[in-house]
């Protein structure tokens, strides 16, 4: 199976792997499954960490890309394709744009998308596949 995983199930999987669900671990842990890390998720991260607003214990948001190499996480690049569809995910349920486009991604690549936020599983009326 092939999953892409929220931001904060990505930091958690490396930083805080006790908030993950049992069935997530168990995902991750299992060598069958590619499990996805996009480059949005670099540059929500990125984002939040230069305004002050992410802690990420010590770790720079530059080291990211190679823990999640080192970790067995694909790094997956933000195609044009996705970029220029990004507005057919209505914002009426999620108004955070870096979900919108892990959304986008997800659908386009028929992707399971690993995430907690409940607005973020209203998705699955226009073809997104949600664990938790």
């Amino acid at each position: 199976m092939n999953y892409i995983l929220d931001s904060h199930v990505f930091l958690w999987s490396l930083l805080a792997p006790n908030k993950l669900t049992k069935k997530v671990r168990k995902i991750l842990e299992n060598s069958g499954n590619n499990v996805f890390i996009s480059a949005v998720t670099f540059w929500e991260i990125s984002l939040k960490f230069g305004l002050g607003k992410l802690d990420l214990n010590g770790v720079s948001p530059d080291e990211l890309p190679r823990l999640a190499e080192q970790t067995g996480f694909e790094l997956l690049p933000l195609f044009s394709e996705e970029s220029a569809t990004y507005h057919k995910v209505e914002a009426a349920w999620h108004r955070d744009p870096f979900d919108r486009m892990l959304i986008r991604q997800a659908i386009l690549k028929d992707f399971i998308l690993i995430s907690k936020d409940e607005k973020v599983a209203l998705y699955k009326s226009i073809g997104l596949k949600v664990e938790w």
